[in-house]
C-alpha cells in the first residue's frame, strides 16, 4: 500500500543537496592532501597516519573555535569566500602557539536551507586555508536545521589536530630581557565584530558604503580574511630560540600576551613600535573608543607576537621577513606581572 505522506525534504531538509555539495568540495578536499592523510571524504570517520606525517613520539594537540559575528558581515554582503580562511586561521594559529604543526581540519557548516553553492564557497575558501597553512581538510559536517536559522544564515565551527614531538611544547624557557617581535595583521581578523558593527551603525554607514579608510566598500574592507602564520612561525620554532607564541585574538595585546608569560613575569610594550593600521583608527575615531579599550578588544595591527631570547632577536625577526611577516620589534619581557604601555596608538 502506497502512501503519500510527509517527506524529509517537506519538513526543510534537502539531502540531495546535501549529497551535491560533497561531491563539489571533493577536489578542494583533495588539494589538502599532505603525508598521514590515509582517506577521502564519505567514511563515518576520517583516518591520519601519525607516522607517515613523520612522528616517531607524538603529542597531540586540537583546538576549536568559530569566526563570530564577522559572519553577520559576510552573509548580509554575500562575501562567502573569504570566511573559510577565518576559521581555518583561528584554530591554526592557535595551535602552532603550544609549539604544534597543524596536521587536519574539520569544519561544521549549519544553516536553515542549504544553498549548494553558497556553501561550496564556504568550504572551498576553507580547504584554500588548510593548503596554505598545510594541514588536510579531512572531513565536516553540513547541518540543514529548518527552523534554527533564519532564510539565508549559517553559522561555521572549525576544529583541528597537530602534532608535535615530546618535549617540544610551548611556552617554554621565557626569562626578564626576552624580545617580543609582533608580526603585523592583516587588519581586524576575527575578533571584535560586535564592536565593528555597533561602530558602523553609530556611524551611520552600510556595507556598501565606501569605506573611510580603504578604496573599497566597508563591508569588503572589514571582510580582509584573518592572516595565517602557521608557516612563518614553523620556519621560527624550527630555527631555535624562540620561548613562546600569543595569537592576539579576543582579548587584544592586553589578555593573550600574559597567556605565555610565567605569572611572576610581564612585559614592557612601546606602542609607538608599530603603525597604527587605517580601520583601527576609524574605529577607535567613529565610535569614541578609548586606547585601554583598542587594546583588550582588537589586535590594533599585531597579529601574532613572538617571544624569543635577545640573542636570537635580529636572526628571527629577519627568518621571519623573509617569510613575507611585517615584523616589529615592540619591547622585552620584564620582571614583575603585567603588561605595561608606553606611547599610544598612532
Amino acid at each position: 500500500m502506497t502512501k503519500n505522506g510527509i517527506s524529509y525534504r517537506d519538513a526543510g531538509v534537502d539531502i540531495d543537496a546535501g549529497n551535491a555539495l560533497v561531491e563539489r568540495i571533493k577536489p578542494a578536499a583533495a588539494a589538502t592532501a599532505r603525508p598521514g592523510v590515509m582517506d577521502a571524504l564519505g567514511g563515518f570517520g576520517a583516518l591520519f597516519d601519525l607516522k607517515a606525517a613523520g612522528y616517531d613520539d607524538p603529542v597531540l594537540v586540537a583546538a576549536t573555535d568559530g569566526v563570530g559575528t564577522k559572519l553577520r558581515i559576510g552573509i548580509d554582503t554575500g562575501h562567502l569566500d573569504g570566511l573559510g580562511q577565518d576559521l581555518v586561521a583561528m584554530c591554526v594559529n592557535d595551535l602552532v602557539c603550544q609549539g604544534a604543526e597543524p596536521l587536519f581540519f574539520l569544519d561544521y557548516f549549519a544553516t536553515g536551507k542549504l544553498s549548494v553553492d553558497e556553501g561550496a564557497r564556504v568550504v572551498e575558501g576553507i580547504a584554500r586555508g588548510c593548503q596554505a597553512a598545510g594541514c588536510a581538510l579531512i572531513g565536516g559536517e553540513t547541518a540543514e536545521m529548518p527552523g534554527m536559522y533564519h532564510d539565508g544564515d549559517f553559522d561555521l565551527a572549525g576544529f583541528a589536530v597537530g602534532a608535535m614531538q615530546r618535549g617540544t611544547a610551548l611556552p617554554a624557557g621565557v626569562m626578564a630581557g626576552d624580545v617580543l617581535l609582533g608580526l603585523a595583521s592583516d587588519g581586524v581578523h576575527s575578533n571584535g565584530y560586535s564592536l565593528v558593527r555597533k561602530v558602523a551603525e553609530h556611524a551611520g554607514l552600510a556595507w556598501a558604503d565606501p569605506a573611510p579608510f580603504a578604496n573599497t566598500t566597508l563591508g569588503e574592507a572589514l571582510l580582509t580574511p584573518t592572516r595565517l602564520y602557521v608557516k612563518p612561525a614553523l620556519a621560527a620554532i624550527r630555527a631555535g630560540g624562540v620561548h613562546a607564541l600569543a595569537h592576539i585574538t579576543g582579548g587584544g595585546l592586553t589578555e593573550n600576551l600574559p597567556r605565555v608569560l610565567p605569572k611572576d613575569l610581564g612585559a614592557d610594550i612601546d606602542l609607538g613600535r608599530w603603525p597604527l593600521p587605517p580601520v583601527f583608527g576609524w574605529l577607535a575615531d567613529a565610535g569614541g573608543i578609548a586606547q585601554d579599550e583598542m587594546l583588550k578588544t582588537f589586535n590594533s595591527g599585531i597579529g601574532m607576537i613572538v617571544v624569543v631570547a635577545a640573542d636570537r632577536a635580529e636572526a628571527l625577526a629577519d627568518l621571519l621577513a623573509g617569510q613575507g611577516e611585517t615584523v616589529h620589534r615592540l619591547g622585552t619581557v620584564t620582571e614583575g606581572a603585567g603588561i605595561r604601555y608606553s606611547g599610544t596608538l598612532a
